[in-house]
């Protein structure tokens, strides 16, 4: 073969060839991950989901967490009433590109004291830590809010047993009151 006047070996070209196909299957979706292209979309997704609830007065969108999978939505955290809840539901739905959304928002009946968002800190990152370290849960893939002592999970996981995992060791943590796991299986690619 020739190239710019040189002969290439056939195996150099093969080489290529093959790392061409390397990196494009890389880039294809599988049932658990998404595409490089599908990633953007559902970062842009996140974004823009999560702006429109800033600029929303009626919800306290520091408090509201969203994930986006497959262009579905995941609320989570801790919100004041059932009204704010349904405001951020409505809000995430009414954006471009949301398929659905999964509303894993809880509503808290206390207010939280410097003293008690210093221990809720305390348990979140005591709780992400042994996320972490345990090799039966992808850490990277879970958010951890901590209200008053009661562990929120949330985010996509690519099976039940990442699911189940996830919350045995959240219950194991020092500190942690209780878990509500919010963890959702990935939806499969349409």
């Amino acid at each position: 073969m020739y190239s710019n006047g040189r002969i290439v070996p056939a195996g150099l070209i093969a080489l290529a060839l093959a790392a061409l196909a390397a990196l494009a299957a890389g880039c294809a979706s599988t049932p658990q991950r998404e595409s490089t292209g599908q990633a953007i979309d559902d970062s842009a997704i996140t974004a823009k989901v999560k702006a429109a609830l800033v600029a929303d007065p009626e919800t306290k969108a520091r408090d509201i967490s969203v994930k986006t999978y497959r262009g579905l939505v995941q609320l989570s955290g801790f919100v004041d009433s059932d009204a704010e809840r349904h405001d951020a539901e409505r809000i995430a739905r009414h954006e471009d590109g949301v398929r659905g959304v999964q509303d894993e928002l809880v509503i808290q009946t206390q207010r939280s004291t410097i003293g008690r968002v210093v221990d809720d800190s305390a348990v979140t990152a005591k709780v992400k830590a042994a996320l972490v370290a345990n090799p039966d849960t992808k850490a990277r893939d879970i958010d951890v809010t901590t209200s008053h002592g009661v562990v929120q999970l949330s985010g996509f996981v690519d099976n039940r047993e990442q699911r189940d995992a996830a919350a045995e060791v959240a219950k194991s943590v020092t500190g942690v009151r209780a878990v509500d796991n919010g963890l959702q299986l990935k939806p499969p690619a349409q």
